[in-house]
């Protein structure tokens, strides 16, 4: 269930019965030739297509996240690592405070990740509460099927192109980009960033075809649905 589509009674009436949510996870920033949403997009979709047949409430997309390699690319939006960790520990404790105690953090930014560890710490000082945190693009089952097409697909490459990551009249390359040898993020500078990474792909095609596509994110779909089901200790 989507929170944006239910009333606060709603709410109130499944937490009488069940304990479980998703918070989806994203960012907005360069993407190449997808939309700079892509994260967001990817992650709060995935979210409620795997809660969907449970009626497990899905939280809209924390759009924003760490991402200040990108700063070079007009549209990408970072915040720092101390404000993503309080703002997502706030997020949890209002959460927390109504009474779901089992909460699925479905995350779409690897940029985002650092902050697992505060978030779990937050978590072992709740009793009860228990958190589990999903980055789905890098699960075994999910990158095992991409490397089966193309092991160098990585960022903003056809992995994250989706028919609904796609932007409408923008063409999207044919060719194959060789893997970018990336910097050390932090000691370069956002322009410096740029000209090494030039589109935004970090390698790969661009696209590949529906068929391909459609498999990749049931595999996804299905493995988060999994993990929402039985992946609790509880």
């Amino acid at each position: 269930m989507n929170i944006a589509e239910m009333t606060w009674m709603q709410v109130e009436a499944y937490l009488k019965t069940d304990d479980r949510c998703v918070l989806p996870l994203g960012s907005t920033e360069q993407h190449a030739y997808i939309s700079l949403a892509t994260d967001s997009i990817l992650s709060e979709r995935l979210a409620l297509e795997a809660a969907e047949p449970f009626g497990i409430p899905v939280f809209p997309v924390l759009a924003y996240g760490r991402t200040p390699y990108f700063m070079g690319y007009p549209g990408t939006v970072t915040v720092s690592p101390d404000t993503y960790e309080s703002l997502l520990k706030d997020i949890l404790e209002s959460i927390r405070t109504h009474g779901f105690r089992r909460i699925f953090i479905l995350n779409g930014h690897g940029g985002n990740s650092p902050a697992c560890p505060a978030v779990q710490e937050w978590s072992s000082r709740h009793s009860g509460v228990e958190i589990l945190w999903h980055n789905w693009w890098k699960s075994s089952e999910v990158r095992g099927a991409i490397d089966m097409i193309d092991p160098h697909a990585s960022h903003a490459s056809w992995m994250e192109t989706f028919p609904w990551t796609r932007v409408e009249g923008v063409a999207v390359p044919q060719e194959h980009k060789g893997a970018v040898e990336l910097p050390n993020r932090d000691d370069i500078t956002h322009k410096r960033f740029r000209e090494i990474v030039g589109d935004g792909s970090f390698g790969g095609w661009y696209e590949r075809s529906d068929e391909e596509m459609k498999t990749i994110w049931s595999i996804a779909v299905d493995e988060s649905r999994t993990k929402l089901e039985s992946g609790w200790a509880s």
